[in-house]
């Protein structure tokens, strides 16, 4: 609760917090347009394969020529990771390969990493925490994005005394989203493809959102952050509105719709039918509570929590979050506390690819979002040879795969893969 003094005295002192900032997308560009608002921060170098659409994005949030060409800007992050004007390097590309290779290279030349790529995290977070770790700088999730602000209300849970039921998130979902492809995504979000193209929308990106995969790698990556498991075939995605959550999200044997306790879970906006779900939590993230005693379940009720039947299940809940503009909060925190806003500690699940469509032998898979396969969230134990989402990217498949099937590792040509190695090392080491 003093980052922002802390910041302010750093700069009074003549040094600032210097951030370097891979991709300039969405995220990217609400990062962007808090930085001149914050005493003590600056962005010193961007990095994106278009330098002139980074350009593009700083005028677009209101930065002025000035403070453009006072920032390197240049088409190589790992040229950026290197920079000794550098403190922390914001990695916001959304490629899993390139999200590792450049949070290496940061922690190579001892920098901190705010890593926004969940899309990596997943596939290898706990090494790269741990050899953040071992270089004696931070390896951070990215505050503002759902994953974060899920770790710290786990956090809060714990340091005051509860025990976590279940914690996550909500979207929009029906079980029919798994088979969206880009092609058919932007009428799911009132949209013409025109009015997407316009506002420089991703369709692929946008597809990985409502097609169930961004769900699972947000979840996995919640678990394998917060030590809490992941549900055995997959997540339920429950319709679920914020004033049922101590009811939904509690074990089944006492008529919730957990397989047990401490699991992550993703809730639907939708009901099953498509009707909208009462004070839904589409944006927004949660903790179920469960009192260790019946002092404190007693002291729900007198202060308002809504509980379940027995009283001993609440919920704590943040209805919204705003991804790049809460952003600086991981960047501070990294530089001035040395402390993460939640960072990878153990490979709990993994998110394996699923075929879309019957997959023909010889396809080439083309990875989040896109017309081939679909992410799902399981326990490690369950998809130790499951192909991660990840890694099927511009990959062609060794058989036919029938609709619904989950990949394995085998059933892709990988070559020599050093991200392949690298996560397979990883799920062995899990097992150990």
């Amino acid at each position: 609760m003093n980052l922002a003094r802390l910041a302010a005295e750093a700069e009074d002192h003549g040094r600032p917090v210097r951030a370097g900032l891979i991709g300039a997308g969405k995220f990217g560009s609400m990062f962007l347009a808090q930085v001149p608002t914050i005493r003590g921060l600056s962005v010193a170098a961007i990095a994106d394969l278009d330098p002139d659409r980074a350009r593009s994005a700083c005028r677009a949030v209101g930065w002025d020529e000035e403070r453009i060409d006072a920032t390197v800007i240049l088409d190589d992050g790992s040229a950026l990771a290197g920079r000794d004007d550098v403190d922390v390097v914001i990695e916001a590309t959304g490629s899993p390969r390139a999200g590792i290779a450049h949070a290496r290279a940061a922690i190579a030349a001892g920098k901190h990493v705010v890593m926004v790529n969940v899309e990596a995290d997943v596939l290898v977070g706990p090494k790269l925490a741990r050899e953040a770790a071992a270089a004696g700088v931070v390896y951070s999730m990215a505050y503002g994005d759902q994953p974060a602000l899920v770790a710290e209300m786990v956090d809060w849970a714990r340091a005051a005394g509860f025990s976590v039921a279940a914690a996550g998130k909500g979207t929009k979902y029906l079980p029919a989203y798994h088979q969206v492809t880009p092609e058919g995504v932007w009428a799911h979000y009132g949209l013409t493809p025109e009015e997407a193209r316009r506002a420089g929308m991703n369709p692929q990106m946008f597809n990985s959102f409502l097609d169930g995969t961004k769900s699972a790698i947000e979840m996995v990556a919640i678990a394998n952050t917060c030590g809490l498991r992941v549900p055995s075939g997959g997540l339920g995605f429950p319709p679920c509105g914020v004033d049922d959550l101590a009811m939904v999200l509690r074990p089944r044997e006492l008529g919730g719709q957990l397989q047990g306790r401490g699991m992550v879970e993703t809730i639907s906006s939708l009901e099953r039918d498509g009707r909208p779900v009462y004070r839904d939590l589409r944006w927004g993230v949660y903790v179920v509570l469960e009192a260790t005693n019946d002092y404190a379940a007693a002291c729900f009720r007198q202060y308002g929590l809504k509980v379940d039947d027995t009283g001993r299940f609440a919920a704590m809940y943040k209805p919204f979050h705003l991804i790049g503009l809460e952003l600086s909060v991981s960047v501070l925190s990294a530089a001035l506390r040395r402390e993460a806003t939640g960072s990878a500690r153990m490979m709990r699940g993994t998110v394996a690819a699923v075929a879309k469509r019957a997959l023909k032998e010889g396809e080439m898979l083309d990875g989040e979002g896109g017309y081939s396969v679909w992410g799902k969230a399981l326990p490690l134990d369950e998809a130790r040879d499951a192909l991660p989402i990840g890694l099927a990217h511009r990959v062609k498949l060794l058989r036919n795969i029938a609709e619904g099937a989950v990949l394995g590792l085998a059933d892709v040509s990988l070559g020599e893969d050093p991200v392949a190695e690298l996560y397979r090392a990883e799920v062995a080491a899990a097992g150990r």
